[in-house]
């Protein structure tokens, strides 16, 4: 189960990655476009972050798409 769990974060953080590098967004210029810290979002997209549903909005938003956008081909 705990791997099930790591394995969904990297997932995510791995898609979360894609999308802001073809969004045309450096790692520090997104996380001030989402207002985080770019340390943050640096393990977020390691895959090191438990992501709060309100973090994930928070991204969606900022990267202009729905969650369920934003969970495609994950």
């Amino acid at each position: 189960m705990e791997q099930d769990r790591e394995d969904i974060r990297k997932r995510f953080g791995k898609r979360l990655r894609e999308l802001r590098k073809k969004a045309g967004f450096s790692q520090e210029g997104f996380a001030d476009h989402c207002d985080f810290d770019r340390s943050y979002v640096g393990q977020v997209e390691r895959g090191e972050k438990n992501v709060s549903l309100l973090n994930i909005e928070r991204f969606a938003s900022s990267l202009d798409m729905t969650l369920p956008e934003l969970f495609e081909n994950m």
